[in-house]
């Protein structure tokens, strides 16, 4: 089959698969981008989330008093583990250089909130890097509390990750004197 061929198994004539999709040939099949003729750029994107906890599990993060350890820095070593194996997990996702990867974690009195900012410069953007680094953080902290969260019959009513999402990104180009 090439890629002007329709794909019978996954498309039909009456739902032909869409040309303006810029992951997947006009047979269907899935592809990545090619980015190599774009300019580099210095790119930045910022993407944050939540998980909801019971407050005495708040608490016991805040004072650094549960049994697995230090949640808050075992939730930023794995956003950044993610954020640097994101090209690994996002299937059409660009390996990319990554210059910088902050995080930001705020407790309130149900909640732990985590920002990661990601930097980097090249042709493609590190959104994904960013929300991969929020939800494997947050993923992080669930793992870390859940002996706190589990209720008698072994479930998990209060915890939940919410609210996940991009909330900046910037490119700058690059000069090339």
């Amino acid at each position: 089959m090439t890629d002007e061929e329709p794909d019978q198994a996954r498309h039909t004539e009456a739902e032909p698969a869409s040309t303006d999709l810029t992951h997947t040939t006009a047979g269907g099949d899935v592809q990545m981008v090619d980015v190599g003729a774009k300019p580099a750029s210095k790119r930045r994107a910022v993407a944050t989330g939540r998980i909801l906890l019971r407050p005495s599990t708040v608490e016991a993060v805040r004072a650094d008093d549960v049994d697995k350890g230090d949640v808050l820095s075992t939730a930023r070593v794995g956003a950044i583990q993610a954020v640097k194996h994101t090209w690994e997990t996002v299937p059409m996702c660009h390996q990319i250089p990554i210059t910088n990867v902050k995080t930001d974690i705020d407790l309130t009195d149900d909640a732990v909130t985590l920002t990661v900012a990601v930097e980097t410069t090249g042709t493609t953007g590190c959104e994904m890097e960013a929300l991969q680094g929020v939800t494997t953080g947050l993923t992080v902290v669930w793992d870390m509390v859940k002996a706190a969260e589990k209720d008698d019959d072994g479930q998990y009513p209060e915890a939940r990750i919410e609210d996940v999402r991009v909330v900046e990104k910037q490119t700058e180009q690059v000069d090339r004197d």
